[in-house]
């Protein structure tokens, strides 16, 4: 287990368990994004005019409803995602990239920030084939415009299993614990040293 962990059980630890429900709509569509910690990919997908909800969870792996605590002890090829629920009226699937790429570093393998272990490996799950070819559009822009290799995967989608409920909104639910995890990770710095002032993408 990544030398880090610590950190995030220590917090997990002293929260209660909350409920998070979210409510569907049926002109809305779905996108999902693996950017490290899905607390912190929440925050940033939520501040997206036109995003309606977003649900932290796994994907790409081969174990059925996991926990978090098997996912991020390894082995079952699933990483953190964030489902993203979005209303395509008022923001569209390269909008969402944009903002994506803006919050990750993507240049480093099976890691995000001080998160280590392939649960925290940056990846697009595309649920068709123009999701697939904006993704790819979008990741050879990247790469073009640093010109070093891309570590961040695209894959196509099949399943997602929702985190356990603590998990939900933690970033709303418990600011204080998390503006302290997100500031020891160093993650709003390392953005900014990737993408200067695009860092965070709004």
């Amino acid at each position: 287990m990544p030398p880090i962990r610590p950190l995030r059980y220590a917090l997990l630890a002293l929260l209660p368990l909350a409920a998070h429900a979210e409510e569907a709509n049926q002109s809305s569509a779905e996108a999902v994004f693996a950017g490290g910690c899905f607390w912190c990919v929440e925050e940033f997908f939520d501040a997206v005019d036109g995003v309606l909800a977003t649900t932290s969870g796994f994907s790409g792996g081969d174990v059925e409803n996991p926990s978090y605590e098997q996912v991020v002890a390894g082995g079952t090829g699933h990483a953190e995602v964030v489902k993203v629920e979005y209303d395509p009226s008022q923001v569209d699937y390269e909008t969402l990239l944009h903002v994506f790429w803006r919050n990750i570093d993507p240049f480093v393998e099976d890691r995000q920030f001080c998160d280590a272990g392939e649960a925290y490996r940056s990846a697009i799950f595309t649920a068709s084939d123009e999701e697939r070819a904006l993704a790819e559009a979008s990741r050879d822009a990247v790469a073009e415009r640093f010109d070093q290799p891309i570590a961040t995967r695209i894959y196509d989608f099949e399943t997602f299993y929702p985190a356990e409920d603590y998990h939900q909104n933690y970033y709303q639910e418990n600011p204080l614990r998390y503006r302290f995890y997100k500031s020891a990770c160093g993650r709003e710095e390392r953005l900014e040293e990737i993408w200067g002032d695009e860092a965070g993408g709004l």
